[in-house]
């Protein structure tokens, strides 16, 4: 399977003659490279839980599972949900989740250009990890890709939304 970029923006490509639906590939959408002279900002503020309270209650309760479909994202599929959740709850126990959950935390500011505020992502998972875990799940919606639904399923939504998506810039004659 071929895996999209992450670093493109939202739309698909044509690889081949552009009329089998596997000749389009999809660029799902994730970030731009940073200008060092400005950084974006996050869609969301810290604190913002309740602006999705489903992923909030789910993030309270079992931030495992938060942070499982979040790496799996991130990790554009090589890192399921179950494994990323399960490694996360197990390292939970030792107390050194924050180092595990702000990977993925970097990972996303990396792809969004986004800054390490409100400070280090080590230390926002260590004082507010389940802000932070919902934060980043809120960022990656915003950038239009659904961590509930998987790497997987991301991947073809968008093949799908390129394949029903008119072209651009034609008119009808007649």
């Amino acid at each position: 399977m071929v895996r999209p970029r992450l670093d493109q923006p939202n739309q698909a490509q044509p690889l081949g003659d552009g009329n089998n639906k596997a000749d389009i590939q999809p660029n799902i959408p994730t970030g731009i490279p940073v200008n060092n002279q400005t950084q974006n900002r996050w869609s969301s503020d810290l604190f913002d839980c309740m602006n999705d309270s489903d992923n909030a209650l789910t993030t309270l309760i079992v931030p495992c599972v938060t942070l499982g479909q979040i790496a799996e994202i991130v990790d554009e599929g090589a890192t399921t949900c179950a494994i990323g959740g399960s490694l996360y709850g197990a390292i939970y126990l030792t107390g050194l989740s924050s180092v595990y959950s702000s990977m993925f935390r970097t990972k996303i500011r990396d792809k969004y250009g986004l800054p390490d505020a409100p400070g280090p992502d080590w230390l926002t998972h260590l004082v507010c990890g389940p802000c932070a875990l919902c934060q980043e799940y809120r960022e990656l919606k915003h950038h239009g890709l659904d961590p509930k639904i998987g790497w997987a399923m991301n991947v073809q939504a968008q093949q799908q939304q390129a394949i029903i998506a008119p072209p651009t810039g034609q008119q009808m004659m007649g």
